[in-house]
C-alpha cells in the first residue's frame, strides 16, 4: 500500500473523513388516507426520508426511536421534509394526529 493509501486507511479508521455520505439514498414515503406508503422500509445509516403529505389534512409526523428521533410539527398538506436517519436500529414513525398511522424503518 502507498503512502497515501495508508494515510486515507488512518483516517477512514479515525472516522475522520467518511465516503457515506455520497453513497446516501433518498426514499419518499407518502400520507395519504391517514397511513403512510411504503409502511415499511430498510435503510442504511445516513440515508434519508422525504415525508410528503399527500393527505387532505394535516399531519404530525414523529419517532422517538433512539439514535432516529424527530418530529415534523403539524405538516401542511402539500408539504415535504426531509429526515436523515443517523443511527441503526429499528426506527417506529407515527402521527400524533392519527395514531393508528405507522411505519417501520430499519436502519442497517
Amino acid at each position: 500500500m502507498t503512502r497515501t493509501g495508508v494515510f486515507v486507511a488512518a483516517l477512514l479508521a479515525a472516522g475522520t473523513i467518511a465516503l457515506s455520505p455520497a453513497l446516501a439514498k433518498e426514499f419518499t414515503v407518502t400520507q395519504k388516507g391517514q397511513q403512510f406508503t411504503p409502511r415499511t422500509l430498510t435503510l442504511k445509516v445516513g440515508d434519508e426520508i422525504v415525508f410528503i403529505n399527500d393527505d387532505t389534512g394535516t399531519h404530525n409526523v414523529f419517532s422517538e426511536s433512539p439514535g432516529n428521533a424527530f418530529d415534523l410539527k403539524a405538516q401542511r398538506p402539500g408539504s415535504k421534509t426531509n429526515v436523515t436517519f443517523s443511527a441503526a436500529g429499528q426506527v417506529d414513525v407515527r402521527c400524533a394526529i392519527h395514531p393508528t398511522m405507522r411505519l417501520s424503518v430499519t436502519v442497517e
